[in-house]
């Protein structure tokens, strides 16, 4: 993996800087706070946003690597940030249930009414950071976040919890987690990773956010009382029965951890797959800017060897982009939602496609240098 280099100080554009031998595209702009993203078995790409309250679906028929086709599956939504794809359906989280629109590949000019399959998450009244995916064992896996910065909540608040949706049986999978809104199941051995952003006004560096793993179901993971690895919140004092998991691994305070995907494609280079792609979202009341980057963590087993830029959205003090949500392509690339400018990008590995260069640049994009 190359190592990043800085932006070129003769020029006065702003910069995105892509490690050597990937390439980077726009291959749409104007969705919106773009969110959570989820590929349907025919390409379509579907975006949730937060405060444009729309499910959008973006469909690149040439085939030329940038969308031509726009529906909108939805508007005038609270909040519809979580959506999952499964099984020719897509499911959307919407104020205090789980909706489900049948067959939406074929009717993503009318979509239909949608059907309600779950209706037991906490109102929106008391709003809570959410993210979904459906795991190996088919079940709808669903992060629900603390209502707060930093307190004691009620279930399911704070957890993650794998849901049947053809039954409505729910099981809560992890608890002490703060704001999930990416996790995503290992390649090699299935256990579920997922990372969580650490509470505000600790300072510029404390408390680290977290990449954690579920060994044990109902694992609880500190939050509100332990932070990391075994920073104590002043606030709350940890019950002396409760064993907490500690992180797999510690990221930086406030890079703001969102999207989480291991690469199951074959189009990047053999040292980024089954690794642990994260897209750090970045800061936002630090003193000087952190995140806003593509970051890969090098895994040998269940250790995290190393963590490495891939794509890096913030030139000096000046974000591009922030990146949320990242979803594979049928050919191996990654799409990319940026909630900062409502863009999403199309990240590939050059020497896999026949153009040496990308046709379309969303900004002026810098290669590392060696």
């Amino acid at each position: 993996m190359g190592a990043m280099g800085a932006a070129e100080a003769a020029t006065q554009s702003i910069m995105i800087t892509v490690t050597k031998g990937f390439g980077l595209t726009l291959y749409a702009s104007d969705v919106g706070d773009a969110k959570q993203l989820a590929l349907g078995s025919d390409g379509t790409l579907f975006v949730g946003s937060g405060k444009s309250g729309t499910i959008q679906a973006l469909v690149d028929s040439n085939q030329d690597g940038r969308v031509d086709k726009r529906y909108t599956i939805a508007k005038g939504l609270e909040n519809p940030s979580a959506i999952a794809f499964h099984d020719g359906s897509l499911y959307v989280a919407l104020e205090d249930r789980i909706v489900r629109y049948v067959d939406i590949e074929q009717r993503l000019r009318r979509p239909g009414r949608p059907k309600e399959v779950y209706d037991r998450l906490p109102s929106e009244s008391r709003k809570s950071d959410r993210a979904m995916a459906f795991g190996p064992d088919g079940r709808l896996y669903v992060a629900i976040g603390a209502p707060c910065n930093v307190c004691e909540s009620e279930a399911p608040f704070g957890s993650i919890i794998a849901v049947n949706v053809d039954s409505g049986a729910s099981e809560q999978i992890a608890t002490g987690v703060r704001s999930v809104h990416g996790f995503d199941w290992s390649p090699l051995d299935g256990k579920l990773w997922f990372v969580d952003t650490g509470r505000d006004w600790m300072g510029d560096n404390l408390p680290p956010d977290e990449v954690n793993r579920v060994e044990q179901k109902g694992a609880h993971y500190g939050f509100p009382y332990v932070h990391a690895t075994d920073i104590l919140e002043p606030a709350y004092e940890k019950p002396e029965n409760l064993k907490v998991t500690p992180p797999v691994f510690e990221l930086p305070a406030h890079v703001s951890p969102m999207g989480a995907l291991f690469y199951r494609g074959g189009q990047f280079p053999e040292s980024y797959r089954q690794q642990l792609f994260i897209a750090e979202n970045g800061s936002w009341n630090r003193s000087s800017k952190i995140g806003y980057q593509i970051v890969v963590l090098s895994l040998e087993g269940n250790k995290v060897l190393k963590r490495e830029t891939l794509v890096s959205f913030l030139d000096g003090e000046f974000p591009v982009a922030r990146p949320h949500s990242m979803v594979m392509a049928a050919d191996g690339s990654l799409y990319i939602s940026d909630d900062l400018k409502g863009n999403i990008y199309r990240l590939y590995y050059r020497d896999a496609e026949s153009d040496a260069e990308p046709e379309v640049q969303p900004e002026p994009v810098q290669e590392a240098q060696e």
